[in-house]
């Protein structure tokens, strides 16, 4: 087996022409490259252009990018899409370009950058290599032989209708005077070219981010095609039950991926399968226990859409089709507990109404249920809470490009702020009863139910964006049965 490091035949250089100053992406592995052969590989190719149609994002990225630019006049605003990050030795992740880079020029490709400046926005992109570059047929990253045509730099500004520059051309770019902003921690090598300041670094990215948090009409129709994607999903894996029964939680994860990737980019965030008790370990996503007729299982999945936008949805199933009695109890409670958070969902009131809500509900029940130390009022009182021993996490966040949206938006304006039309969050009470509780009856131990949600907030109130799937224990039921046959 040959295992020498290829030299390279020349200098690669850009489709303008200017050096591209990364060195080759190679492997210690990979069979030497004589210089006849490599002078032979940047001769005889055709051209061609890809089929990339004007994307519909191109007039609401405009206004985004004119928002942003009104925040801080006079200023430049770097925002990089990243690039890709090591999975294990020479493997990368598949490249997710960031949120707020995609949100602001709708651009996916990975290296990029966006520069706003004094109002004028710039894509500086690394296109397709040459084909007379060793690159073209070298590179294990960027080379169309080894990754796929990237888009030229025409053909990227004629989807997005945004000026286009290679991205050899940022570091002058980004010399001149002038007060600079860059989203950061995503290119090491953007964040090298300016100076950091954390104080205004660190405004860009709460502004970009509450921007997000009102939804425009193409986003509430893409975030609308994720939950309905993911419908699919829950549907598909209901309908492998036997399957599911024989090879546990990853038949249900790897069903429901299947169809993340056939009708969107990806799953939006890892599936959390939890059968039995792996329910109450709110973050299950190692997923590989049984499936266990007698026991509940907790599916949180969520299809991200091939513009990012993802659903977030959470369904706890009886294994038999069938809940027990005591099974029924708990997940009705939850319900309950749910549909008073969704009811509490409106315009004007605090982001936390319906966690509040939903708490309630819960508190009472766990109070019915004889589990609480003290009265319900007094556990629901913010200096007790010990209800959340049984509730754990919050009900609600923001939902959109990324599943936690929003996320470097100031505290005082979520989650401390009110809802407003346009905003999209979950709804998603739970209770866990973990299976080493000594406070809660043995035939409790072991139960986790989370039911969730996606609400968008209306004119008038809300609407469930994910209501194709059933909620109340009778609906699951019907469901589970038709689906199987």
């Amino acid at each position: 087996m040959t295992d020498q490091t290829p030299q390279a035949a020349s200098e690669p250089t850009s489709e303008t022409g200017a050096a591209v100053t990364d060195e080759l992406h190679t492997e210690s592995h990979d069979p030497a490259v004589p210089a006849a052969y490599a002078a032979f590989m940047r001769t005889g190719w055709g051209d061609r252009e890809l089929d990339l149609p004007p994307h519909p994002i191109t007039s609401y990225a405009e206004a985004r990018r004119a928002s942003l630019a009104e925040a801080f006049p006079g200023e430049r605003l770097v925002l990089p899409a990243g690039s890709f990050k090591v999975r294990a030795n020479d493997t990368d992740y598949r490249f997710r370009s960031d949120t707020a880079h995609t949100y602001f020029s709708g651009n996916q490709t990975s290296d990029a950058v966006l520069v706003i400046d004094g109002g004028e926005s710039t894509l500086y992109a690394r296109p397709r290599s040459s084909r007379d570059t060793d690159e073209f047929f070298r590179d294990r990253q960027y080379g169309e032989l080894w990754a796929g045509r990237r888009p030229s730099l025409k053909e990227i500004s004629d989807s997005l209708g945004l000026t286009v520059k290679h991205i050899d051309d940022l570091p002058e770019a980004l010399s001149g005077s002038g007060k600079t902003r860059v989203h950061r921690g995503l290119d090491a090598r953007v964040d090298g070219l300016v100076g950091a300041d954390s104080s205004r670094d660190d405004e860009l990215a709460r502004v970009a981010s509450e921007l997000r948090l009102l939804k425009d009409d193409w986003e509430v129709a893409e975030l609308q095609e994720a939950c309905d994607v993911t419908t699919l999903g829950f549907e598909d894996s209901v309908r492998e039950w036997d399957r599911v029964l024989e090879f546990g939680e990853r038949w249900l994860e790897g069903t429901f991926f299947r169809r993340a990737r056939a009708m969107g980019n990806d799953i939006g965030y890892d599936s959390i399968v939890g059968g039995g008790r792996h329910a109450t370990t709110l973050h299950w996503i190692d997923n590989t226990g049984p499936i266990t007729p007698g026991e509940l299982v907790l599916l949180d999945m969520g299809v991200e859409g091939r513009n990012l936008y993802t659903a977030d949805v959470t369904r706890t199933l009886p294994v038999d089709g069938r809940f027990t009695p005591v099974q029924r109890d708990l997940y009705d409670l939850v319900h309950a507990a749910q549909q008073a958070g969704i009811d509490a969902v409106r315009p004007g009131v605090p982001f936390l109404a319906a966690h509040n809500a939903a708490m309630d509900v819960l508190a009472h029940g766990l109070d019915d249920l004889g589990l609480l130390p003290v009265s319900a009022e007094e556990a629901l009182d913010p200096d007790s809470k010990v209800y959340a021993r049984w509730t754990l996490h919050g009900t609600s966040h923001m939902l959109g490009m990324d599943v936690h949206d929003c996320g470097r938006a100031s505290a005082d304006v979520y989650p401390k702020g009110d809802l407003a039309e346009g905003m999209v969050l979950t709804v998603e009470p739970g209770l866990y009863f973990q299976e080493d509780d000594l406070l809660v009856p043995e035939e409790l131990r072991g139960i986790g139910i989370r039911i969730e949600d996606d609400i968008l907030v209306t004119a008038d109130g809300s609407r469930n964006l994910s209501a194709s799937l059933p909620r109340t224990s009778a609906e699951v039921e019907e469901w589970m049965g038709r689906l199987r046959g």
